[in-house]
């Protein structure tokens, strides 16, 4: 019929309704997803925090000294590679403590250099 119009697509009230609806879901996910990383970050920050110090007490038992830096853990196959710091993003970032005692080497531990506090309100450079 030349009088009369196909109705194709959709209307602005429609798309309106669509955009509202996404809008609202966003807003109760996109929290949740920020929370999930940061929960991963901490626990791989963690993770790696207690393999490196695993590490460093087998260095220790092993040779009788401390690793004069976290090299020497990799280059005598203690760890595979530098540990990563997610928080601070980075793998050389970290606050090597020299130890106490008159034993040789500079790395007795070690702790993250990133800035800010975990979600328990514990700063990050005291775990």
């Amino acid at each position: 019929m030349p009088g009369r119009r196909s109705a194709v697509g959709f209307t602005l009230i429609e798309l309106l309704v669509v955009l509202a609806i996404l809008a609202l879901l966003l807003t109760i996910a996109v929290p949740r997803y920020f929370h999930s990383v940061d929960a991963a970050k901490e626990s791989v920050l963690r993770e790696n925090l207690r393999v490196t110090r695993e590490a460093i007490a087998h260095f220790r038992g092993d040779l009788g000294r401390y690793p004069d830096s976290l090299d020497d853990l990799v280059a005598r196959k203690y760890l595979s590679m530098l540990p990563m710091d997610p928080i601070a993003n980075s793998n050389i970032g970290w606050e090597l403590i020299a130890p106490t005692d008159a034993v040789k080497g500079s790395v007795a531990d070690l702790r993250s250099g990133a800035l800010g506090t975990a979600r328990d309100g514990t700063a990050f450079r005291d775990w």
